[in-house]
Parts: structure tokens; sequence; C-alpha cells
């Protein structure tokens, strides 16, 4: 098992990328703190995990409040002795041309794609620091390398986070924390769905440009961010890598 007795917090882990992801890390011997503003979609990720045999804990966290998240990096400490994993997954966009988007939006946004994962590497990073130890991988998008028509805003915030990483990965270096980001191209989950809701074509154009020819699946993200968060990369940090069926390579 590559996580074996790690403990693992993955943000927005109730749906989508997030649940993958933290079912493919118990899988792999981590015990996993479910962090989601969905608690009932928490609360299924854990039966889930706990149905195969894991260890996993529920957590109704927002990112965006730093009280809560500091309280529930806290508990993780307290409940299983220590913190060894981060995975800032939480996210939310709304498609929209820019010219027509509005200062809510724009602050939303900003506020859980990029401020978020900000608040959570810093609650983490004194227990790493202290153990000398740790693994921060941050779930960016292509359309924070690439751009992409009707998420600007959003774009902006991916672009910020894949920035952030390499500065905390360059920082965080002497301390054997490694920091690494994964960028999903178009992926099936509910948030895209929301997303695609007005434009249902959107979806099929998407298909037909990615080289094979799919849309991405959840499980498609796990096994990148578990080899990041594994001492398979023990000598990788600072690098961005994108799951997008060939849709971006760079």
């Amino acid at each position: 098992m590559k996580l074996k007795d790690r403990v693992a917090i993955v943000t927005g882990s109730g749906s989508g990328i997030g649940r993958a992801i933290a079912l493919g890390m118990a899988r792999e011997g981590a015990r996993v703190a479910v962090v989601d503003l969905n608690e009932a979609g928490a609360q299924e990720t854990v039966k889930e995990i706990q149905k195969e045999g894991g260890q996993a804990h529920p957590y109704r966290a927002d990112v965006t409040q730093k009280a809560q998240i500091d309280a529930m990096v806290a508990d993780v400490i307290k409940r299983w002795g220590t913190v060894h994993i981060l995975v800032n997954n939480a996210g939310w966009d709304k498609a929209e041309p820019f010219i027509q988007s509005a200062e809510e939006t724009w602050d939303k946004v900003l506020a859980i794609n990029l401020k978020g994962p900000i608040i959570c590497t810093r609650a983490v990073l004194d227990e790493m620091i202290k153990n000398g130890y740790g693994k921060i991988v941050s779930i960016a998008s292509d359309a924070g390398r690439v751009g992409s028509t009707g998420e600007a805003v959003y774009s902006a915030a991916k672009g910020g986070i894949i920035a952030f990483t390499k500065t905390i990965a360059r920082e965080m270096a002497r301390h054997r924390i490694n920091v690494n980001c994964v960028c999903p191209g178009p992926t099936d989950t509910p948030l895209f769905a929301t997303v695609t809701a007005e434009n249902p074509k959107l979806a099929e154009s998407l298909k037909r440009v990615i080289p094979f020819g799919r849309l991405g699946l959840p499980e498609d993200l796990a096994p990148a961010v578990i080899f990041f968060a594994s001492d398979d990369a023990g000598f990788i940090t600072g690098q961005t890598l994108s799951v997008s069926g060939g849709l971006t390579m760079m």
C-alpha cells in the first residue's frame, strides 16, 4: 500500500473528483479526513470508505473560512496524531462570458478556488514542518494553463494555484515537503454538469477535441494525486501534471 498509516485531508471530497481521491487514498491505506460543505455528501464518502474496510471521518467545513479550516486540521491531528497529506480539491465555477459576469461571482470563484487552497495549505504547514515531512497536492485545471472561454476568473484562479504551488514548493523543499499540482481537463462531475446545464452541446463538442474521445472521469484523476502524495514522488516538487486525455500537451 502506497499510503499505509498516512493521514490525509481531502477537501471537496463529498462528491466527484474529491470522492474518487478519498476512496483511492483509503484503498492505499490512508486514514482520510473527508472535508466538504455538503455534510451529507461527506458522510456518504465516509460510508463508502468504511464499507471497504478503510478509515475516514467527515468534516463539514468551508475552505474560505480560516477559523473553520484551522479547527478541522486541529481535530484531525487530535484524532489521528498528525497530518501527512493535504489535497486541495474543493472548487466552484459558473461558465459565462466575462463581460456578462458579476463581481459577486468573481469574489465567490476566487474565494473558493484560490483563497481556499491558500488557507488550507497554511493550516497544515506548521505540523508538516515539525515532522519534516508532507505532501500537498492541489487540483488546478488546464484552464489555468491555457485559458478557457467562459471561465475567465476561474482560469485566473487556477493559474494562481499553479503559481502558488511552485512558490510553496520552493519555500518548503528544505523541510522535505513536496508540493505539486494536478490539472484535470473536462471531467464528468456534478460540477461539470452544473456548468454545462445551459449548454448541453458543450460536452459533446469537448469530446470531439479530446484525443482520447471522451470526458475524463473522477477515477482518472485519483491515481495521479495518489502518486504525488506517495513516496514514489519523493524527489518531485513544484510540478504541474495535466490529466486530460491529451487535450493539453505541454
